[in-house]
């Protein structure tokens, strides 16, 4: 009798866990890629920040500019310089 009561709760465990993945898996990948597109707008910004020295082009570095550049590319260090020009 203890082996169907452990096997039950086995199987209700297991279910537990898929549901569980279920439900946050896509926000937790939105998450990972989130944080992925700030990783490479930090280097971007790096990089603007190391060439655009040369020519008086510069952003700063933090989470909001990473993101930015991260999620919409060249548009988005455009915009950022555009935005630091006229404001």
């Amino acid at each position: 009798m203890e082996i169907v009561v452990m096997g039950f709760m086995a199987v209700i465990g297991v279910g537990l866990i898929v549901l569980i993945v279920k439900i946050f898996g896509r926000p937790i990948k939105w998450l990972f890629k989130l944080a992925l597109n700030a990783v490479v707008g930090f280097v971007a910004l790096g990089l603007l920040n190391f060439f655009g020295g040369f020519i008086g082009l510069g952003l700063g570095v933090n989470w909001f500019n990473a993101i930015v550049v991260g999620v919409l590319g060249v548009p988005g260090v455009v915009l950022l310089l555009l935005l630091q020009h006229f404001l």
